[in-house]
């Protein structure tokens, strides 16, 4: 039943945004910047991004932190164009599903056969982990001081673990696994020589390249080939 599916998304995504407003106090931020952040750019990965390099550089690491958000973000973009025909057309509908346009939301949506329910099953898990992240993320935000560190208690995983969660079941062709690998790779050897957050670009960019070229995408031979 995609109400149970959406909502079961929506209620495990939105638990780890105590990780975040716990994690953002701690970072230096307020507790009403850690909402408004939450409210505005309302996409998990950006947000611990964002964070993740201001905690490392302050300030002047702020240029960094937002280009490491926004790069995070493009992917939203890819999942507006294969969201829109199940949006339906009008302005004002594509402009207010684009707030709920993430990865939960397109999962459960793409995964529905009849497109009235894969309508449903995007408007329910957006806007239930809409909800439930900024109550969450005020939760967190405000037992940041009680919480302590909040590594501590490894909160500042729960993003990375959501992530791989996602990716595991995609890297089922080699393709897949030296894109992720390549980039991986990349950020590790950069991290120490480079600012806050340009690993995360420049890796960014080795997994484009890799993508783009297709290098290890063209293994299967077309039926009836004959390889000599």
């Amino acid at each position: 039943m995609v109400w149970r599916e959406a909502l079961g998304v929506a209620i495990a995504t939105s638990a780890y945004g105590i990780s975040f407003g716990a994690l953002a106090v701690a970072a230096g931020l307020d507790v009403w910047q850690a909402c408004v952040l939450s409210l505005v750019m309302f996409t998990g990965g950006s947000q611990f991004a964002f964070i993740g390099v201001f905690a490392s550089g302050g300030v002047a690491a702020l240029p960094a932190a937002i280009a490491s958000a926004g790069l995070l973000g493009v992917r939203n973009v890819a999942y507006g164009m294969r969201m829109s025909p199940i949006i339906g057309a009008g302005l004002r509908r594509r402009a207010a599903a684009a707030q709920f346009t993430i990865d939960e939301s397109t999962a459960v949506a793409i995964s529905q056969d009849d497109p009235r329910l894969a309508r449903l099953g995007f408007w329910v898990t957006g806007l239930g982990i809409y909800l439930g992240w900024n109550v969450t993320t005020l939760v967190g935000a405000l037992l940041g001081d009680v919480l302590g560190d909040p590594r501590a208690w490894g909160l500042d995983a729960a993003a990375a673990a959501a992530f791989l969660a996602l990716l595991w079941p995609r890297l089922k062709q080699r393709q897949a696994v030296v894109v992720g690998v390549a980039a991986a790779v990349v950020a590790a050897a950069l991290t120490p020589v480079l600012m806050p957050g340009l690993p995360v670009l420049v890796a960014a960019v080795v997994a484009i390249v890799v993508g783009w070229f297709n290098w290890l995408g063209r293994d299967a031979k077309p039926a009836g080939e004959v390889v000599s």
